[in-house]
């Protein structure tokens, strides 16, 4: 960048503010599809893998080296902090709670996260990583959302429908909302400490609010996301939100104190740009797409971008996290096209 007072694209992109080209990162962009993260894993197990700063930067970073990414995001868990808390877990490969919460006993029993006691490697790991990113790539932290995190910590394990813990919510209301109250304010503390660790924006993933019709999405999942961000609002510090699947709740999402919503591709950028006014939005290629001909594969991102229109405020990312077996070639097509066509 020849302006060194001007922000990372990134960053300028999270403030709808003009960039020299459209940034892009790819969700889960640290991970499985790298052989070089492969090799690291191979000598280390998941859980030692995210407790462990140095190596947590070293597949953070990983991607940055190979590929002209506009940002970089922690390697990390949304399930981390619930250890923090007390939580007994596993991860087969999927988080398994070894004592799904079903009381309002077991709701008071998680402790409050201190995350200089209970997640001090997180914040190393964003030290050490901010200390090997180029001054162009800002590094993202993230957390899970309350009703994510609900989900998992009722469910007991991973599922498709999640049919206990959205019972759960009519069954059992009051320990529901506890629940949810607990885990948001856990992630206002853990987001704060990952911003002053050197976080230099913030991501909330929920990933699993779009099994919630309109009326319980708004009244259940979406009050605990409203106060974690309402906690979060004094920093100086984008602030994004991600929900999966929630595309016909966009004018639901529309009230949140967010600068970016980040979309699945299931989602019209040109539709979501009218129902979010004032915020940037982030996304949204279908991760399928980047196994198709190098031709087909242009002519999506073309379509994307058209979609989005030329106004500043828009990320390009994936609609959801890339998979395992995609082709690192194809990423490096991605990042190099989109750059390509939008710079100006």
């Amino acid at each position: 960048m020849t302006d060194k007072t001007a922000l990372p694209p990134f960053l300028a992109a999270c403030r709808r503010q003009p960039t020299p080209h459209m940034p892009i990162w790819v969700m889960r962009q640290a991970g499985r599809y790298l052989p070089e993260y492969r090799d690291v894993r191979s000598k280390v197990g998941f859980a030692e893998l995210t407790r462990t700063p140095e190596l947590a930067a070293e597949v953070t970073l990983q991607p940055i080296r190979r590929f002209a990414f506009d940002a970089s995001i922690i390697f990390s868990d949304i399930m981390v902090p619930l250890e923090g808390m007390g939580i007994d877990l596993d991860y087969a490969p999927g988080p398994v709670i070894a004592e799904p919460i079903r009381t309002l006993k077991q709701v008071e029993a998680i402790r409050p996260l201190v995350p200089e006691r209970d997640v001090p490697f997180v914040m190393e790991a964003i030290k050490l990583t901010r200390a090997g990113l180029p001054a162009h790539v800002p590094l993202i932290g993230f957390a899970g959302s309350p009703f994510t995190l609900f989900a998992y910590l009722v469910a007991g394990k991973p599922s498709k429908e999640f049919s206990v813990p959205r019972s759960f919510v009519h069954a059992q209301p009051e320990v529901t909302a506890r629940l949810l109250e607990r885990l948001a304010d856990a992630m206002i503390v853990y987001l704060r400490a990952q911003a002053a660790a050197g976080a230099q924006a913030l991501m909330l993933f929920e990933s699993w609010g779009g099994l919630l019709g309109p009326h319980d999405f708004r009244n259940v999942a979406l009050p605990p996301v409203k106060r974690i961000f309402e906690g979060l609002k004094d920093l100086d510090v984008p602030l994004i939100y991600f929900a999966n699947n929630c595309g016909t709740m966009l004018d639901i999402i529309s009230e949140l104190p967010v600068h970016v919503v980040g979309l699945d591709w299931r989602v019209p950028l040109s539709g979501a740009r009218k129902l979010l006014p004032g915020k940037a939005i982030q996304g949204n290629l279908d991760p399928a797409v980047l196994f198709a001909p190098k031709a087909a594969l242009e002519k999506r991102i073309d379509e994307i971008l058209a979609d989005a229109g030329p106004a500043p405020g828009h990320i390009f990312n994936l609609g959801h996290g890339i998979w395992p077996e995609v082709d690192p070639d194809a990423v490096k097509r991605l990042v190099d096209y989109v750059h390509e066509r939008t710079s100006k």
